[in-house]
């Protein structure tokens, strides 16, 4: 039976293989992020195996050696806040008891356009948060952590200071610019905001629907005169 590690190994080649294939970008975009979570995996998986187990003396009673705690699970973070600075990018987990664990413990990997993090063993369960295709470069060697109460706090420190993000990542901005109503040069205008107010008017609760019933009823009017000035 292979081992876990082998496993991990067997996953990482057949994501990196859907990864050469992949010719759409959301699909490419999910198995990079999957592909650093197991590449992070294997990481650990290959520090734990590295150390050394201690053993025991002859005279050593094997009662009294305690055994480790062993972490059930991994538990995903979902939850995070973001704020900025001139010089900073600043995300913000919460992660109640976080500050009582030890500082190796709390994980932190960056390259220009990622990071991850891996708190390891807290209450029982591994917490990971992996954030890929940042909006812009950060530096690496000026990137760090801190650990609050209950708090980890990402310092993304910016290649170019003075630039506002308006997103965190990539994938963000291009999911939010997609919602944006688009407007065709060549279509005529006051179909444009028709388009505009239909879909307002279908977003909207039941207090915005009259105000743009009315929008609209003004805009069918003054189509009506132009058209029996001609």
């Amino acid at each position: 039976m292979a081992s876990a590690l082998e496993e991990l190994q067997n996953d990482l080649e057949e994501v990196k293989a859907l990864l050469e294939k992949a010719p759409r970008k959301r699909v490419r975009d999910t198995l990079t992020v999957e592909k650093s979570k197991i590449e992070t995996e294997i990481k650990n998986k290959m520090q734990q195996k590295s150390q050394k187990k201690p053993e025991l003396l002859d005279n050593e009673n094997p009662a009294a050696v305690v055994a480790p705690i062993t972490t059930g699970y991994t538990v995903k973070i979902s939850n995070y806040g973001w704020d900025q600075s001139e010089k900073f990018v600043k995300i913000y987990m919460t992660l109640a008891g976080v500050h009582q664990v030890p500082a190796e413990s709390v994980q932190v990997h960056f390259t220009e356009r990622s990071f991850d993090v891996l708190v390891k063993n807290l209450n029982g369960k591994n917490y990971s948060m992996i954030v890929n295709n940042l909006l812009k470069p950060v530096s690496v060697e000026g990137s760090s952590k801190k650990v609050k109460t209950d708090t980890v706090l990402i310092l993304c420190r910016k290649k170019a200071e003075n630039i506002r993000w308006e997103y965190l990542t990539q994938v963000e901005k291009e999911c939010k610019e997609k919602e944006k109503p688009s407007y065709d040069a060549e279509t005529d205008p006051s179909e444009g905001l028709m388009n505009v107010l239909k879909k307002i008017y279908e977003d909207g609760d039941d207090d915005m629907k009259p105000t743009i019933n009315k929008a609209w009823a003004d805009s069918r009017e003054k189509q009506a005169k132009g058209d029996s000035e001609l």
